[in-house]
């Protein structure tokens, strides 16, 4: 959608990416799919995964330029009031933004604006070739959720896509995410047999679900207040995690001792994924900035995975004068702080650090917590998975100058350590491990 809407906080444009008009297609302003690719070939060729933000929920607003769907693929009313289960799904998220009858299994034709958009763009008979293939495979009625799951694992059967990160979950019938994955998954394995040189390893499809004000404590169920639902039933294997910004005002143990229990046990074989601040929650976790070097302590040690929000790491304005609504957390990245400021660079440093000793260790996300010693504050994490093992220890709060660490009962005397945020290497004497130097953390891996 290129056209202009009023939210309710005045004029606003689709530069966020959400609004679709045409899901086969890529919003020019974005780029083309031929660079969708090569940053898919890139990024893979790093070793890291592409997640793509998807939207079933919905279709963009109606414009002057940008008309209603059909009547038999959307709702226009009423607008949800999220107090029920009924009054958050079948319902528009907000006044003009179309709601998808994800729950519908009747046929409907393809609407007429887009058949007309595909001819004049000279692929209107591929399109309505592959739409028929699809639907003679899977046997889906062509109602209007299949049609878009269709178009959505295009990017995964084309492209290579890792997994998903679905948008307004709550807001569409559950039964269309366990159909998405499915598809998803089939357009991954068949990505997979395509591609064989391209592949990373055997992991399956991942999908992770924003259920807006979903949080760890819930467990497996959300609460929609007359009716609870386990969207890990649905193809999900993680949801994202709307309470760790509140956590994160409470002491690092408590933090850390919380989530180690709840995804040992509510949560076994299903993870959350953690944020401080995002690009729709008005109310993030240190809005000021104050607090970056805790901010990413509290992040990227807290167990679960960890999503870093563009400018985190950089302390970038979520304040600006003269924004309305969402627009303040979706501010340019400061780039000219990075460069020129040394403070800006420090903190950038200790993300970074962070950042890379996290990566290297997957104790640090996805292994078993335990505190060591209170005071200096050190822990351990310690992960295991078949053949694999990786352990490490932690401290945080450190005394700046000289500081001894207990590792007593984790580390056995002798051992040699390195710790990656310092560069120092150190061995175990008499149960603990010392150093010396201007920094409160400690990052403490096996030596070579």
């Amino acid at each position: 959608v290129h056209g202009d809407t009023d939210e309710g906080t005045g004029n606003t444009y689709a530069y966020h990416g959400y609004w679709a008009k045409d899901w086969t297609a890529l919003d020019p302003n974005f780029g083309t799919k031929k660079e969708l690719e090569t940053l898919v070939k890139t990024a893979h060729g790093a070793g890291i995964r592409i997640l793509m933000d998807v939207v079933v929920n919905h279709t963009g607003p109606v414009t002057d330029i940008d008309p209603v769907w059909p009547d038999d693929w959307v709702r226009t009313e009423p607008t949800c009031e999220f107090t029920t289960y009924k009054n958050t799904t079948s319902c528009t998220l907000v006044d003009n933004l179309p709601d998808i009858y994800t729950e519908s299994d009747g046929s409907v034709k393809l609407p007429d604006p887009l058949l007309a958009k595909w001819k004049q763009e000279g692929r209107l008979s591929n399109e309505l070739d592959e739409l028929q293939l699809f639907f003679e495979r899977t046997g889906y009625p062509r109602a209007p959720r299949f049609y878009i799951i269709k178009w959505l694992t295009d990017y995964v059967n084309d492209l290579g896509i890792d997994g998903f990160r679905v948008d307004t979950v709550k807001h569409a019938d559950e039964k269309a995410w366990a159909e998405l994955y499915k598809e998803a998954s089939y357009a991954f394995e068949n990505w997979k047999k395509k591609h064989p040189d391209a592949v990373l390893d055997d992991n399956p499809f991942f999908m992770v679900g924003e259920v807006y004000n979903y949080g760890i404590s819930n467990g497996r169920e959300f609460d929609f207040g007359d009716k609870t639902v386990d969207y890990f039933d649905y193809g999900f294997k993680s949801l994202i995690n709307f309470e760790l910004k509140t956590d994160a005002l409470k002491d690092y143990e408590t933090v850390f001792k919380k989530y180690n229990r709840l995804l040992r046990t509510k949560l076994k074989e299903k993870s959350v994924i953690n944020y401080l601040t995002s690009h729709d929650d008005g109310a993030p976790f240190d809005k000021d900035r104050e607090r970056g070097y805790y901010a990413a302590n509290i992040l990227l040690l807290t167990p679960g995975a960890s999503q870093i929000y563009y400018g985190d790491e950089s302390g970038r304005d979520l304040t600006i004068e003269g924004t309305e609504g969402d627009a303040t957390l979706r501010s340019f990245m400061n780039w000219v702080e990075i460069d020129s400021l040394p403070e800006t660079q420090k903190l950038l440093e200790h993300w970074q650090k962070l950042g890379k000793f996290r990566s290297n260790h997957p104790a640090v996300g996805a292994g078993r917590h335990k505190r060591l010693a209170k005071s200096p504050y050190v822990f351990s994490r310690s992960f295991a998975k078949g053949e694999f093992r990786d352990k490490v220890v932690i401290g945080l709060d450190l005394p700046k100058g000289k500081k001894s660490l207990w590792v007593k009962g984790f580390f056995g005397n002798g051992t040699k350590l390195f710790d990656t945020y310092s560069g120092t290497t150190v061995e175990v004497l008499n149960g603990k491990v010392t150093l010396e130097n201007d920094y409160d953390i400690a990052l403490l891996e096996l030596a070579d």
